[in-house]
């Protein structure tokens, strides 16, 4: 049947390296076996040992891909990730909350990944955007995945420990975000990496693994969030998605691939 199989959507910045952004959304989708479509707001000249340059895509054409998917596409789930400024986080936001009679934009539970720094310390979200994605972006989401730095910006205040990442879990929540996902991967002292999920029902859980020691991470940010999307695509609960998610993440990182010469990619092929 016309537009039945299960399709998610990626809002989000190019990484030409291929190892992050709208291309690693775009692998991880394609191996949970979801049709992938796109909207473009950045171009980033990057690759493994950093970001070289950026520049945020005019307004008009952002709105025009938005258009042009809801016209023909049945999209069941979407993520952003990289948003750039200020501009580009209002109009993305503009874009998900636009439904009338000519355009019915429901894209789906959104999965908000706040990108923010790169893996080489590039700052990819400035601070009047930051605070965008707090008051705008934050109330659409069906989950925010932030990783430590992320969290502590948004949440506004210092990560410590365990009770501190639960505590700006629930600060996330009541800014809006439905579920919360505080990646604990930061903490690079532990011999373990601790997330904590904190669900929209007020339950909550901590999902830990061994930690890889490698220099093989680049995106996995993008990586697990475009997961949980493609699953809740597929009709997958909030909480097995995220379970899906993490385990996913585990086996690219395991599973490694010897890519460029710095913070190399995943391997998407893991299984």
């Amino acid at each position: 049947m016309i537009n039945e199989f299960p399709q998610a959507l990626s809002i989000a910045g190019s990484d030409s390296g291929g190892g992050a952004g709208m291309q690693a959304d775009l692998k991880t989708m394609q191996m949970r076996h979801v049709f992938a479509t796109t909207v473009l707001v950045a171009i980033t000249a990057q690759n493994t040992l950093g970001v070289q340059d950026a520049m945020p895509l005019p307004k008009k054409i952002i709105d025009e891909q938005f258009s042009s998917l809801s016209a023909d596409l049945k999209i069941r789930a979407c993520k952003t990730g990289m948003l750039a400024d200020t501009e580009t986080v209002e109009t993305v936001v503009a874009n998900l909350r636009q439904s009338d009679f000519l355009r019915q934009s429901d894209f789906g539970p959104l999965v908000v990944d706040p990108v923010m720094i790169a893996k080489g310390g590039a700052h990819l979200l400035t601070d009047e955007a930051i605070s965008t994605v707090r008051t705008k972006l934050l109330p659409l989401a069906d989950l925010v995945t932030p990783n430590l730095p992320e969290a502590e910006a948004l949440a506004e205040m210092t990560i410590k420990n365990n009770a501190d990442m639960k505590k700006a879990g629930q600060r996330l929540q009541a800014l809006g975000a439905k579920n919360v996902l505080v990646k604990g991967g930061h903490f690079n002292d532990q011999k373990q990496a601790s997330d904590f999920v904190l669900l929209a029902d007020g339950s909550s859980f901590w999902m830990i693994s061994p930690r890889i020691d490698t220099k093989r991470t680049h995106g996995t940010g993008d990586t697990i969030s475009a997961c949980i999307t493609a699953e809740l695509a597929k009709g997958v609960s909030m909480e097995n998605a995220i379970r899906i998610g993490k385990a996913y993440v585990e086996a690219t990182i395991r599973d490694g691939i010897q890519v460029g010469h710095g913070h190399g990619p995943l391997n998407h092929w893991a299984v």
